[in-house]
């Protein structure tokens, strides 16, 4: 946290967050993981800090194995650009200006729909990845995570 202070309230201390701390991830993994349970789609979900470190994760029963990776992925790759992954998507088609990135990075960016940057103050400080339905279920949930930071 840096600490400034604010002319416009007398001077007084204020934080402004620099990173996702494990209480403000475990809210965004809170609501995700109710509107995974809304639409009936057991899900993986990722938060990572402004590092890509991961910071909280959770596997609903019954989710996919093999979206674990991709959950974890999805969050790096939407901090690593500091970009929603599903905006990242049509940059990375054939013909387009970044088709093949996925295959950087050692294989861990996610261009698909899923991952977004969690922002404070204007500062991408950390991102949620989830995986375990169709994207358009996985841009949903991370969505309803993104709400509540």
């Amino acid at each position: 946290m840096a600490l400034s202070t604010n002319p416009n309230d007398g001077g007084a201390v204020t934080q402004s967050a620099r990173t996702v701390t494990l209480s403000a991830s475990q809210a965004v993994l809170d609501a995700a993981r109710a509107k995974a349970a809304q639409i009936g789609v057991p899900m993986n979900i990722a938060v990572v800090d402004q590092g890509s470190n991961l910071v909280a994760f959770a596997r609903m029963d019954d989710a996919w194995l093999g979206s674990i990776d991709i959950a974890q992925n999805k969050a790096y790759t939407a901090r690593a650009f500091d970009m929603p992954t599903k905006d990242l998507a049509p940059l990375a088609q054939p013909g387009a200006p970044l088709y093949g990135i996925e295959a950087s990075n050692q294989g861990r960016l996610v261009v698909f729909a899923g991952g977004i940057p969690l922002v404070s103050d204007g500062r991408v400080v950390g991102a949620i990845g989830v995986s375990g339905g169709s994207v358009e279920q996985d841009q949903e949930v991370a969505e309803a995570g993104v709400a509540v930071f």
